[in-house]
């Protein structure tokens, strides 16, 4: 039982996810060579590069680390962008009602229906990614938001404009949302995955919550409308960015893995994983049955010639060739099983309740701070996401920190090896600051003539820093335990939690005047507790689940 990961009694096969990372005296040494391959390892020669790189000059792996920041940082600032539009209309809910007449339940349905498209896009978009790759799905995702926050600016007091403006602005949304964290798994090894996937949650997550402070600002002095505007400004500047500097990520990758067994130990193999072709990585890894022996089998050598790089004219094609041969309208039904995943399942509550309860707490904030006792403004309003905003840049620095460093100490006291449940123990930081946020939120918000507007804030602030945790530690789960299904999964992500929120925004503000603040978020923060604990069977089981679906695949029982 490695740190507390159930060990897998059977050898049938190798476990996906279980890798050497580190060269550890106390096991057996690696081989030297994968077949014909050698193995490859870091700079220092001390880490064992996972998933290994191909010999192709076009796999990302095998770019310069500063070409694979630059794609990094231009997606993470369009998904700020992005992340903008779903808490668009959060400052601006009373100056809103006021000017199309109609009540907070109508106002919060501009951004229910959004979220909506989001998740209904998500379903085309995952399919199209695993056929032809991202970048095109970037590329239209971009022309989306320009052309929709234009719409939305330009709608004047047509409400239902302004409404199928929000659900095209959804629609632009969604390949961001489900595919930056899998390009993080296309572009990086295993050893760097941490702080950029940090990086790209916060560019997810934290936008959103700066967006409040700049609207009620934009909104009292040059109007509403330029919200939307701006937005279509700032993605039209970012869309030649993406057009020349971010080239397709998805790769499908030669399948010359071997595998290797220590002594009295299941087999493993150098990466561990069965991959996909939209992740970068190959689909078929040889186990234990096909090569029918313990000791290293040796595949016959990789012949095909290496290709000639691509040209940077090349690398502007919106496609570049099918990265699956499967059916469309199937690739599109295969989110749907896998919410009977355990994992995914596990990564959909960590990820999308909190996310969920925070639109529960713009709900509080449009009903209880923009009227009485307080009677904020747009701007005020909007200032309370100041919190908010600094707990994201927090729970930011620190999964960056803690993510890599923890799970280097893990491995390293694992004797090198890589367990991917390492990654839930971030949760742990999850249950302390997102659920203080949410009692903590509760009880202030619930007597704000006593508490005054800092520490609903200072709260609110906690649980955010708490989601940004619980977003970048199933993120990370989900790419290195799940390879193979990190797209589909990253979908699941997308449809629950929007579709949660959807289900928040249509009924939050009556239960909220129903039951009462306080009340309502003990509920809540009770829920989100035992929703963080189910971390502990999902860390000692993970490894037992791993193994279990790659022996009976769920998608191909259902022949997606």
């Amino acid at each position: 039982m490695g740190l507390g990961v159930l060990e897998v009694k059977s050898s049938r096969n190798n476990v996906p996810g279980t890798s050497y990372v580190l060269d550890d005296a106390s096991r057996p040494a690696l081989p030297e060579h994968l077949g014909a391959h050698p193995v490859k390892y870091d700079k220092s020669n001390t880490i064992i590069l996972v998933p290994q790189p191909s010999d192709d000059p076009n796999d990302p792996l095998n770019w310069p680390l500063w070409k694979r920041d630059i794609i990094l940082l231009i997606l993470s600032t369009i998904s700020v962008i992005a992340s903008t539009l779903s808490p668009l209309l959060a400052a601006n809910t009373v100056t809103l009602a006021i000017f199309f007449g109609r009540d907070f339940t109508q106002m919060a349905l501009l951004t229910g229906y959004h979220l909506c498209g989001v998740g209904v896009a998500g379903f085309i978009f995952v399919a199209s990614a695993r056929i032809w790759g991202k970048r095109h799905l970037y590329l239209l995702g971009t022309v989306l938001i320009i052309i929709s926050s234009a719409w939305g600016g330009a709608a004047g007091t047509n409400y239902a404009s302004l409404l199928w403006a929000r659900v095209v602005q959804g629609i632009g949304l969604a390949p961001f949302e489900a595919l930056v964290n899998a390009s993080v798994g296309d572009l990086y090894f295993v050893h760097e995955r941490g702080k950029r996937m940090a990086l790209s949650n916060l560019a997810l997550f934290g936008g959103a919550f700066f967006t409040p402070v700049l609207v009620g600002k934009i909104t009292q002095t040059i109007g509403w409308e330029w919200s939307f505007y701006m937005i279509a400004i700032f993605a039209g500047a970012l869309l030649p960015l993406i057009f020349f500097f971010v080239p397709e990520t998805a790769f499908v990758r030669p399948e010359h893995q071997a595998l290797w067994r220590p002594e009295g130990g299941a087999a493993v193999s150098v990466n561990g994983q069965h991959d996909s072709h939209v992740s970068g990585e190959s689909k078929d890894v040889q186990t234990p049955d096909q090569s029918g022996s313990a000791s290293l089998e040796k595949q016959a050598p990789y012949t095909d010639p290496t290709p000639p790089k691509a040209t940077f004219l090349q690398s502007l094609r919106p496609f570049n060739g099918r990265k699956s041969d499967a059916n469309f309208f199937k690739l599109v039904l295969r989110p749907f099983p896998l919410f009977f995943h355990p994992a995914v399942l596990w990564a959909c509550l960590i990820q999308g309740t909190l996310i969920g309860w925070t639109v529960m707490i713009g709900v509080v904030l449009a009903a209880i701070f923009l009227g009485p006792p307080l009677w904020f403004n747009e701007v005020e309003t909007g200032y309370m996401y100041t919190g908010p905003f600094v707990g994201a840049i927090l729970g930011f620095i620190i999964s960056g920190l803690l993510a890599d460093w923890s799970t280097k100490l893990m491995i390293r006291r694992n004797k090198g090896v890589y367990e991917p449940e390492f990654r839930i123990v971030l949760v742990a930081l999850q249950l302390v600051f997102g659920c203080v946020g949410l009692y903590g939120f509760g009880i202030t918000a619930e007597k704000v003539t006593r508490y005054g507007w800092f520490l609903p804030d200072l709260f609110f602030a906690f649980e955010v820093g708490g989601m940004v945790l619980g977003a970048v530690a199933s993120a990370l789960y989900i790419v290195d335990a799940h390879r193979d299904i990190a797209v589909e999964a990253f979908t699941c992500l997308l449809i629950f939690k929007n579709i949660f929120s959807f289900a928040l925004t249509w009924g939050a503000y009556d239960w909220l005047t129903s039951a009462g603040i306080s009340k309502t978020f003990y509920i809540v923060a009770s829920i989100q507790v035992g929703i963080c604990l189910l971390s502990v069977p999902m860390y000692i089981f993970g490894k037992w689940n791993r193994a279990f679906f790659s022996r009976h695949d769920i998608l191909k029982i259902l022949h997606l």
